[in-house]
Parts: structure tokens; C-alpha cells; sequence
């Protein structure tokens, strides 16, 4: 594919940006926002406020809905204005499962003897609250040998009734997922951030570099045999901050990095506190949603409740990567 020079808009960043863009934007390019089911639950002030996001996504994830240790889902959650407002703006709403660590109950529930009676709740629930699909992001210790033949089940059952079935990956437990189940999926979100953290204080850095970004797509396509247009691409809408002393780790919502950083174009600020703080900046995420133009189907974002608004605004600056026009 050829590339062509763009200039992107000037009031996102401070200086003129020139960058490469596919001359034609990828049929289905799909723009994924993770949501807390917290912040969901939130109604806004007016029907028609607090829904500005839904303009730039294509898909909203709610993260989480669990069930309780016996597989029973709730039915009281108060999620029918926000998912009526984005099937009116066509976005497909789908209920996330798991999350980061572990769910010590996913294991009994996909075992051969409880799934079928898990997987019923779990389709009731989808159909209760109107979901176009569920997403499956269980991680580390909750891939299990049943993972496999819970996918292969919840993906038939699904496909009967129209829906989709996603998943979040992470190249780090990348041996665990086998193609059987990887196979299930409509499309996968490559969760390309977290290389280190607070759970390695002593490895300060980048934990979402554009390096990793452009490994974790090559593996998952070249070595996994993953299509493009079912690869999207994660960004971290969060950093973390490492003591230059060391020991402590804080993690920190853009939103509130945003607000501390002068210079747009730089992954890194010194925080008070000597607290060194890694992020991916404008640049980096216009970088990379360019990256995922070429190389992908899509960009996901975790999350958007940590976005930060006008010209600060990730969200922004992928729905102005993804448009720009052509030179």
C-alpha cells in the first residue's frame, strides 16, 4: 500500500505534524472503547448529554460484567439509555468478561460440568440487556485447559443468534491461547501496553513503546496467521510513574498527565515526588492509529474514561488520523 504526506490539523498539537496515511481508509476500520461499568451506569444529566464519544467508536466494551462464584449475572444494572444511544449511533455494544488477574470462580464455572449451565446465563444476559456480542478478556491464570472448548461453544452459540464474539490478548501469555480458540474469534484486541509496571518496580520505562506496537502485530499476523482486518491494535490511555528512587509505582490517567504536560510531543515527565511517568502522548497515539491503518483492522483504547477533552483529547486525534483527507 502507498503512502501519501499528510499535515494533521494544528490545533492538536503545538507544531505542524506532517505523517504517513493510507490513501484509502480500510473498509470496517474499527475504533473499540473500553468503558467502566461504574462510569456506565452513571446516567448523565440529559438523555442527549455525556454520549460525545459515541461519534468516534465503532465498538463499546463494558468492562466488566462478571457473574457471581455460582455463574448468576445481575439484571438490575442500568445500562439501557447507554445502549440505546450508541446502537443510534451504530456502535455495537458488547458485554466484557474477566479482566487483569485472575477469577479464581471462571474455573469452575468452564468446566465441562458447569459450562453449558454458565454459558446459558451468560446468553440470557446478553440478550437481556440488548449486547451485540460478548468479549472475552480472560488473561494469565484464567486460560485454562477449558478455555478452548469454552470459546469454540460460546462462538456457535453466538453466531446463532447474529452476535459477535471478540476477545483481549496479550502477546505475554501468547502460549496459553491456542488457534483453535484464537480462530473463534470476529476480532482480537492486542493489548500493546503494559511491558512493565507496579509489578516491576525495579524496571522503570516505556510500558507501551511504538516498537512494541509494531512486534506485538508482526507476531500475532505472521506467526499466528491472524488477518489483518481481525487484528486491533491496543493504546493505553493511562502511564506509569516510576520513583526515581525506586520501590513505588503509581499508575495515572492521561487525563491527568495531559494536565502536566507542556511538551505534546514527549512519552515522558518528571513528576513532583521525582515520580518519572511513561505515557503514550498525541503523537505517539496518532503514530500508532497510523500504524494500525496499515497493519491492522482497528484501534482499541483502555480506557475512555481516561481521555482527557479538546485539544488534550486521544480519542481526538485517532478520529482525525483516521479522517484525514488526502493530499
Amino acid at each position: 500500500m502507498k503512502f501519501k504526506l499528510h499535515l494533521l490539523q494544528s490545533f492538536i498539537l503545538c507544531s505542524s505534524l506532517v505523517f504517513a496515511q493510507p490513501a484509502t481508509l480500510p473498509a470496517q476500520f474499527k475504533v473499540v472503547g473500553y468503558y467502566f461499568l461504574m462510569k456506565a451506569q452513571q446516567q448523565p444529566s440529559s438523555p442527549d448529554s455525556g454520549f460525545n464519544f459515541l461519534d468516534k467508536i465503532t465498538h463499546l466494551n463494558i468492562a466488566f460484567i462478571n457473574p457471581d462464584t455460582a455463574g448468576n449475572f445481575a439484571d438490575t444494572i442500568p445500562l439501557q439509555l447507554l445502549i440505546q444511544k450508541a446502537h443510534e449511533k451504530n456502535v455495537k455494544v458488547l458485554a466484557s468478561i474477566g479482566g487483569g488477574g485472575s477469577h479464581a470462580y471462571y474455573a469452575n464455572l468452564l468446566t465441562k460440568k458447569n459450562r453449558p449451565a454458565f454459558m446459558a446465563n451468560l446468553l440470557s444476559m446478553r440478550k437481556f440487556y440488548n449486547f451485540d456480542g460478548i468479549d472475552v478478556d480472560l488473561e494469565g491464570s484464567d486460560i485454562d485447559a477449558n478455555y478452548e472448548k469454552f470459546v469454540v461453544d460460546l462462538a456457535a452459540a453466538l453466531r446463532k443468534e447474529g452476535k459477535l464474539i471478540t476477545a483481549a490478548i496479550g502477546t505475554a501469555y501468547k502460549d496459553q491461547l491456542t488457534d483453535k480458540a484464537l480462530q473463534q474469534y470476529d476480532f482480537v484486541n492486542i493489548m500493546s501496553y503494559d511491558r512493565t509496571g507496579p509489578w516491576r518496580p525495579s524496571e522503570p520505562g516505556e510500558h507501551s513503546p511504538y516498537s512494541m506496537a509494531v512486534n506485538d502485530l508482526n507476531y500475532w499476523h505472521k506467526e499466528r496467521n491472524i488477518p489483518k482486518n481481525k487484528m486491533v491494535l491496543g493504546l493505553p490511555f493511562y502511564g506509569y510513574g516510576f520513583s526515581a528512587e525506586g520501590g513505588s509505582v503509581i499508575s495515572m490517567n492521561y487525563n491527568d498527565i495531559s494536565m502536566q504536560a507542556p511538551d505534546k510531543s514527549s512519552d515522558v515527565i518528571v513528576l513532583p515526588g521525582n515520580i518519572i511517568m511513561y505515557f503514550n502522548n498525541l503523537l505517539t497515539i496518532q503514530n500508532k492509529t497510523i500504524l494500525a491503518l496499515e497493519k491492522a483492522g482497528g484501534v482499541m483504547i483502555w480506557h475512555l474514561t481516561a481521555d482527557a477533552v479538546g485539544d488534550r483529547s486521544l480519542l481526538n486525534i485517532i478520529d482525525i488520523a483516521i479522517h484525514a483527507p488526502s493530499n
